[in-house]
């Protein structure tokens, strides 16, 4: 047990926690019994806690732990995180302005209520929510990998269901405090949670490659890591069978990332439209840092840094190579500071991911097909609760599922959220979509895609199914027609799934026009896409 480590951390813990309970008080309107208040923290978020919540919700413990352990473990490709969250932010520029004055106009909480309001339909928009709830559960069980990790490395690291105690008390203390105060408990303890990242990382990227020698050495060691053991898609570059792979991937996750329900919550939360314009310019600082502490995969081979074994599955657990990294390369103290930064990096995503969940049982389903009456008082105290629902449901995915498992989940993830693109984010500039040609591509590119990912087996050959991503194009058929047969090259599901989606959408909606089929009635106009925070149509927070 490294206790020195666990005091500093559970101290840092204890202050989060502290502030989480706080922040019921913080910037607090009328009351918290409504959607805007719980949920979207008064819509009045200005441009330095919109940068933080945004930035606390998009890098996530998954991204602090995962991407260094992918460059360990497979190099190049683990760069992709890299060039996604560069063309990320001009690629959603203008859309998330759009989507933010139109939800100010009609009081819209998800993208789902846009979706309704877009199209008067509420199975379409009963899909994108149940779509969204789907995509984010394994998003939160996935910072539950990055704080086993940490709890791992300090000496928690039990078996059966004993072994995962700390990590059901950590989860009790975040769904406590986030039902009490909503967005505004992860808004508050993001900027604790920022400035210790940035902290640590400056530290790590500059301390530890002058230890090992500097990074012309520390590259040499990972070259040779990937030489002696070759292993098809390995090493300090990317070889031909995986650049496509690596440029679709990377396209695919900066258009899905803003199609999830808990960035867009960050987003509807902010005040005007030049909030949400400054961070996009501002954001990509986080991509610099990402860049660095990817790196640290790469000094974690130099430094001879090992996986710890999960007591639980018996495997050695590669997300536990950062926090071993720094574990036995920095003194005691500051090792408890940078498990404090990766923990509480694994809370503030957590919690803004089911509250996000949370607003779309609530409006979407649970006021749309169980309660069409509900007050704003039932309305928040439903998403309270289900906020609790989902938590315990990513503590469940950790239980019962190995952990590995889930980050396929994640992966999969992806290639689910991006089928809701063209009804959310197309239809913020056009409706020329026919409603059912929405509903048949998104079928369409759902069913192709499952199936897709059911080909593809784990790296590692200890699942046939769903264990990964990236599909060889030899395994690409068209009704029994292999087009690329004999080709490795790999490609990203959810482009090939999304591509699918569009012709279905494409050939339905010029078949329904042609019928003259009804497209349901656009409750928006024109003009509510520029709508900024000082005009007299912007819909008063809070109101019933």
């Amino acid at each position: 047990m490294q206790w020195t480590e666990l005091i500093v951390f559970s101290a840092l813990f204890l202050l989060v926690t502290v502030m989480g309970f706080l922040a019921a008080r913080w910037q607090k309107g009328d009351t918290l019994e409504h959607l805007d208040e719980w949920g979207l923290g008064g819509r009045k978020f200005g441009s330095w806690i919109t940068w933080f919540l945004v930035g606390g919700d998009l890098y996530t413990a998954y991204t602090f732990v995962a991407v260094p352990a992918l460059m360990f473990g497979a190099g190049a490709t683990g760069f992709f995180a890299l060039p996604y969250t560069v063309i990320l932010y001009p690629l959603v520029f203008l859309p998330l302005v759009r989507m933010w004055s139109v939800s100010r106009v009609h009081g819209y909480v998800t993208p789902a209520d846009f979706v309704k309001g877009r199209y008067g339909s509420h199975w379409l928009a009963l899909i994108i929510a149940i779509t969204g709830i789907f995509a984010t559960m394994p998003y939160i069980a996935l910072q539950l990998v990055g704080l086993e990790a940490v709890l791992r490395s300090m000496g928690l690291n039990g078996s059966g269901i004993l072994g995962h105690l700390p990590l059901f008390i950590a989860f009790v203390i975040l769904a406590l405090y986030t039902y009490q105060s909503g967005l505004r408990a992860p808004a508050l303890i993001a900027f604790v949670k920022d400035i210790l990242i940035y902290v640590v990382i400056l530290v790590a990227i500059i301390y530890l490659p002058a230890k090992f020698g500097g990074w012309g050495e520390i590259f040499n060691d990972a070259d040779a890591k990937f030489k002696a053991t070759p292993a098809p898609g390995d090493g300090i570059l990317l070889n031909a069978n995986n650049q496509l792979q690596y440029a679709t991937l990377a396209l695919g996750s900066a258009l899905a990332l803003f199609l999830y329900p808990h960035s867009l919550t960050g987003i509807l939360a902010s005040r005007g439209r030049n909030v949400i314009k400054r961070n996009m310019v501002a954001l990509p600082a986080y991509s610099l840092l990402l860049g660095l502490l990817a790196l640290l995969g790469f000094v974690a081979i130099s430094a001879g840094t090992k996986p710890i074994v999960n007591q639980a599955t018996g495997r050695p657990d590669t997300n536990t190579i950062v926090p071993e990294l720094f574990g036995a390369n920095f003194p005691s103290w500051f090792a408890g500071i940078a498990f404090a930064a990766i923990g509480i990096g694994a809370l503030v995503p957590a919690a803004i991911m089911s509250i996000a969940a949370a607003n779309l049982w609530t409006r979407n389903i649970y006021k749309e097909y169980l309660k069409k009456n509900a007050s704003p008082a039932e309305e928040a105290k439903q998403a309270k609760l289900a906020s609790l629902v989902v938590k315990f449901g990513a503590v469940a995915f950790i239980v019962f599922i190995d952990p590995q498992f889930s980050i396929d989940l994640q992966l999969i993830g992806g290639v689910i959220i991006l089928q809701t693109l063209p009804a959310v984010a197309i239809a913020l500039y056009t409706r020329w979509f026919h409603l059912y040609g929405l509903v048949a591509g998104w079928v369409g590119g759902m069913a192709y895609g499952m199936y897709l990912l059911y080909l593809i087996p784990s790296a590692d050959g200890s699942r046939k199914h769903f264990g990964g991503s990236a599909l060889a194009l030899e395994k690409l058929s068209l009704f029994g027609w292999h087009p690329f047969d004999g080709s490795k090259v790999q490609i990203y599901v959810g482009i090939v799934a999304l591509t699918v989606n569009l012709l279905v959408a494409v050939i339905v909606t010029l078949i329904a026009k042609k019928a003259k089929a009804f497209n349901g009635t656009d409750q928006t106009d024109p003009s509510d896409y520029h709508v900024d925070e000082d005009s007299p149509r912007v819909k008063p927070v809070a109101a019933h």
